[in-house]
């Protein structure tokens, strides 16, 4: 069998077995393509099982659910189980939903998810050199433990989150915001059982004002639904003026898993720091461990509820909300997405606003589009490249201006784009092998025709 997979030549290859690289696969097999999946880790499910990251959010513009497909499938498999509740209400309306769930169910899922649709996937695999020549990748090199062997296929995904397969091939791209090349904070998650969460929320519920965000939706903190929160300034602040905390941000923020007590906790903040560099990637790994040591400290002192909490890990890897990406046939700007630009060539819809976490330290700002319940289109040509013809691209590293990325970032989204990329790759692969070629009509039909949600 590891003969056969380093000698045959897929229709696919997907580098990167995150949500979006999955998503991929499947709808690339289920198009008729074989399909060959590389993943780094020993599992399926990227930040979502690797980085500690959930929830899922936002399948939804206000009460219009604008994400479907293949997406809406897992989630059905997970509640299926009693691994998901579902899409729940926000409780402080950041977005209009949340989707949380049990990450080792996703693991679960997403293994028999891309084994029914005939998908093949090696683990513990890391990419190390793409061959190309003439416009065209005819190789890329993967080290595992059976050493380093080349596969190849008719059309390559890069679901690998930092463009490693697009940069390697000679494809342009960018870094950071223009005027620095600064990237948004990684960031340590954690993730804790056994809070109280009923004290949690009578301490919220007696000290509203302390919360102005939750505050106009207290009605909705109050239902049985997992919860989101953000808050605990003054104890923030105080903290760091005497020295116990050195995290550059400004307050605590936690969503509940759906099981009783568990909850994720998103709140180190490390700057200054690049993912597409093996020593800043592995410093950052060594800062957020100590960012989180603090905060643990923190959480039990100050927030209610976490006195007797069990931390169950961090990370297992740090988060990475950025690095490079992709200039392609086309770059999507914040201004597409305030204005809700619909595409000829749109191929997923979006409701997540833009963003962003300070690069260098204290605050996030979002800017939301101008109506609620509004949303946005993403097109194809986003998700190919100038100089490639048998490559596209998927996931946060898709071509982006650095605010508009801060947008389409986040699981639902690269998702649903990933569902786009797969049935894009198989369609080249049955055709010409060029995915500049690909009949976008035909693409889009097709998408609609499998669920996906798609405004034609």
């Amino acid at each position: 069998m590891t003969r056969t997979i380093y000698e045959k030549r897929f229709d696919v290859f997907v580098a990167g077995g995150g949500v979006s690289g999955c998503a991929a696969a499947l709808a690339a097999a289920r198009n008729g393509a074989s399909v060959l999946v590389a993943e780094q880790n020993g599992y399926l499910g990227g930040s979502l099982t690797g980085c500690g990251v959930g929830p899922m959010m936002t399948f939804h513009a206000g009460e219009k659910q604008v994400i479907r497909g293949i997406m809406q499938e897992l989630v059905e498999a997970l509640e299926a189980r009693g691994w998901c509740p579902g899409h729940v209400p926000d409780t402080k309306q950041y977005t209009s939903t949340v989707t949380p769930f049990f990450s080792e169910g996703l693991k679960l899922i997403l293994d028999e998810k891309l084994r029914e649709a005939g998908c093949t996937v090696i683990f513990h695999t890391f990419l190390g050199s793409v061959t190309a020549a003439d416009g065209r990748i005819s190789g890329v090199t993967v080290c595992n433990k059976d050493g380093l062997h080349q596969v190849s296929a008719k059309i390559f995904v890069d679901a690998t989150g930092d463009g490693d397969i697009a940069a390697w091939a000679g494809e342009e791209m960018t870094k950071g915001r223009p005027e620095d090349g600064a990237a948004q904070p990684m960031t340590m998650k954690m993730k804790y059982c056994g809070v109280d969460t009923g004290r949690l929320k009578r301490w919220v519920e007696d000290h509203p004002e302390r919360f102005p965000a939750l505050a106009p939706h207290i009605d909705l903190f109050s239902q049985d639904i997992p919860i989101d929160l953000e808050g605990f300034e003054e104890e923030f602040r105080q903290a760091k003026a005497e020295g116990s905390l050195s995290i550059r941000r400004e307050n605590v923020l936690m969503f509940a898993t759906g099981r009783p007590g568990e909850y994720i906790v998103n709140t180190t903040r490390i700057v200054d720091h690049d993912a597409t560099n093996a020593l800043s990637l592995s410093d950052a790994e060594r800062a957020g461990r100590l960012q989180c040591a603090e905060l643990d400290r923190f959480l039990r002192k100050h927030v209610p509820g976490f006195e007797n909490a069990l931390l169950e890990f961090t990370g297992p890897s740090v988060g990475v909300r950025g690095s490079r990406q992709l200039v392609g046939k086309y770059v999507l700007t914040p201004e597409d997405i305030l204005t809700r630009r619909s595409f000829p060539d749109r191929i997923a819809h979006s409701a997540y606003p833009i963003d962003i976490h300070n690069p260098k330290g204290e605050g996030t700002s979002s800017t939301f589009m101008s109506e609620p319940g509004s949303y946005y289109s993403i097109p194809y040509s986003i998700m190919t490249g100038l100089r490639t013809a048998n490559l596209l691209v998927t996931g946060r590293c898709v071509s982006a201006a650095f605010e508009a990325q801060a947008a389409i970032r986040t699981t639902p989204t690269v998702g649903a784009m990933g569902q786009a990329a797969g049935t894009a790759a198989a369609m080249a692969a049955a055709g010409d092998g060029i995915v500049w070629n690909v009949d976008v009509s035909r693409l889009q039909r097709t998408l609609a025709a499998q669920g996906a949600y798609l405004e034609l």
